[in-house]
This record gives C-alpha cells, structure tokens and sequence, in this order.
C-alpha cells in the first residue's frame, strides 16, 4: 500500500506545505496509476486548492520556496503547476525562473497543468461568471496607469478578453484605451 510509503517519505507532513494535519494520498494527474511515483502526500488545504485553483489563497503557496527542490518528481509537478497558476503575482515567477526539472517531469507538468488552466474562473465583484465578449460596468473610479486618466464609475467596457492565467484580470477598452482591469471593480450587464 503506497499510503505507508508515501507517510515514511514525507515523514508524516504535508510534501507541499509541511502541514501535519488532515494528510491524504494525492495521484498528480495525468498518471493516475496508484503508484508511489504518482503521488504525493498532502494537507487538505493543499488539496482543496489544487482541485479548485480559484479559491488559491497565494499566501499558504509561498511554502513551495523550500518544496519545489523536493527530490520527488510530483511534488515538482504540483509546485510547478501551482507557481504558473499564481504567476500573476510577483514572487511565483521568480521561484519559476530558478525552478530546475528533468525533460520528462516538465512534460508530466504540461500535460496536467491544461486541466488547471481550463479551470480558472473570472468572477466579478458579486461572483458572476465572466466570459470572453461580457459586457461589464466599472463600480469604482479607477486610475488607468500609463494613460493619464481616470475610468469613472458606470463606465460600460464591451466585449471583454479574460486573462488567460489571472482569474482577478480581464481586458477592454476605456475611452479607445485597451486596458487590464481587475474583476473586483466591474460587474456583468
């Protein structure tokens, strides 16, 4: 039984945040086959996480500085995946750019990460679901960076483009300006 294993390699923690509570076996997906090699031991807020990427809380993700050196191949997949996924904060690209993985482990990555990306939801400020080409309101005055003006509250922005890999991100256009806009100050028409 690779329970036993996986609690004599990890030392009975969390292989991602070294948690020591409510740990279980996680198979990293594509490889679904019950193997040591397969899977990893994780905390349930680790867990929750990775299977609902939207509700990722990026501050508990800052412990995947020490595990994405992990010997273990899935570990390295999942602090890959979940490094790209927060990568619309700063520190996760950085930890990306030092981050070093074999040729096989990178394509094991990949190849789960599509799942990952195709499950990030771009909610506005009541939790609607956007989609590309919403038409949204801004709730707030907003500063536009770079543009020297100010989008007011009330303004409409057509037909909207979702940020592929930052559920708090979407793009339109504001006075002929195209601009990044954080979902937290629209809401859906």
């Amino acid at each position: 039984m690779i329970l036993q294993e996986l609690q004599s390699r990890s030392n009975n923690t969390c292989e991602l945040c070294a948690s020591t509570e409510n740990l279980s076996t996680h198979l990293v997906a594509p490889k679904m086959q019950e193997a040591l090699e397969n899977a990893v031991y994780i905390c349930a807020t680790c867990n929750s996480q990775i299977k609902e990427p939207e509700t990722a809380d990026a501050n508990h993700w800052r412990c995947l500085n020490d595990s994405m050196w992990s010997t273990e191949p899935a570990v390295q997949v999942l602090a890959w995946r979940m490094l790209n996924h927060l990568k619309g904060q700063c520190w996760p690209q950085d930890l990306l750019d030092m981050m070093y993985m074999e040729e096989d482990t990178l394509s094991w990555a990949k190849a789960g990460y599509q799942d990952l990306a195709t499950a990030i939801k771009h909610k506005d400020s009541n939790g609607a679901q956007l989609k590309n080409g919403d038409d949204v309101v801004l709730i707030k005055d907003l500063d536009v960076k770079g543009a020297n003006f100010t989008a007011k509250r009330g303004t409409a922005v057509k037909r909207i483009s979702l940020v592929h890999d930052n559920a708090d991100h979407i793009e339109g256009k504001v006075d002929g300006q195209h601009i990044v806009i954080l979902t937290k100050y629209v809401k859906k028409q």
